[in-house]
């Protein structure tokens, strides 16, 4: 078996609702997780409820992307 190369360190802290904070290796800042229209709807939270963020699947969708 190899030898493991990288652990990715990262926290995720609630904030409030859907929205989570997420401290990731090389940001400077944490990123914002929540929700935005129709992921909103599909989870059953109005679209003026809480203010939209990229959610935790755009980031997966970005990162295959690139």
């Amino acid at each position: 078996m190899s030898e493991v190369k990288y652990v990715s360190r990262v926290k995720v802290e609630p904030v409030k609702g859907k929205i989570r904070r997420a401290h990731v290796p090389a940001a400077e800042e944490p990123v914002l997780f929540g929700v935005h229209s129709g992921i909103a709807e599909h989870y059953g939270v109005a679209p003026d409820a809480e203010e939209p963020h990229a959610t935790t699947l755009d980031y997966v969708v970005a990162a295959a992307g690139g």
